[in-house]
């Protein structure tokens, strides 16, 4: 599995090894050993499946409070996504900065979302399919967001042509700025 880290360094891409014939391919996608080679000891608890039947759908920006914060292994089975993680860890040097990345299904790769770190992703072709794996069960009262057009965060969203805004649920639609809410996480 190759690791390669973001500008943002607690934020990496991963990409497993994927083997192909003439009957199809076979990847490990997840290996906990291969991770803790890595320096990277997670015990993963949950796992999500979503799907996105319109491209220029946006969900995020998600997290979870302590103590149910979440670190998510994010993937792309159908389709691509652009993905998003803002740092949100107050004292921290990269606080309220943000870096993203194209995950596809075609490149196989994938994004290690730390807690931390606010986490969205607005889906570039039809039918997108995105599963991630946690390590905190969700619970409904630490489950937070943040504003996807915050002007302090000056997220670059790249819309699909012929949309103004993005397909946002209720609940992503009416989030708060970073600046707005507390200081959920400390660096340290």
């Amino acid at each position: 599995m190759e690791i390669e880290a973001l500008d943002i360094p607690e934020v990496r891409i991963l990409k497993p090894r994927k083997f192909g014939d003439h009957r199809g391919f076979f990847s490990e996608t997840y290996n906990k050993n291969a991770l803790a080679e890595a320096g990277i000891h997670l015990d993963f608890v949950q796992d999500n499946h979503s799907l996105s039947a319109t491209p220029g759908t946006l969900r995020g920006l998600h997290f979870q409070t302590p103590p149910m914060a979440q670190d998510k292994l994010v993937r792309v089975v159908r389709g691509a996504v652009w993905d998003v993680a803002v740092d949100i860890r107050a004292g921290s040097p990269t606080y309220g900065r943000w870096v993203g990345a194209e995950i596809s299904a075609a490149a196989w790769n994938q994004i290690l979302v730390p807690a931390g770190f606010a986490h969205g992703f607005l889906t570039l072709t039809p039918d997108t399919e995105v599963e991630y794996k946690v390590t905190a069960f969700y619970a409904p009262d630490c489950d937070k967001g943040l504003a996807w057009d915050d002007p302090d965060l000056a997220i670059d969203w790249p819309l699909p042509a012929g949309l103004d805004r993005p397909v946002l649920s209720e609940k992503d639609a009416r989030q708060p700025r970073l600046r707005d809410g507390p200081a959920w996480f400390t660096a340290g």
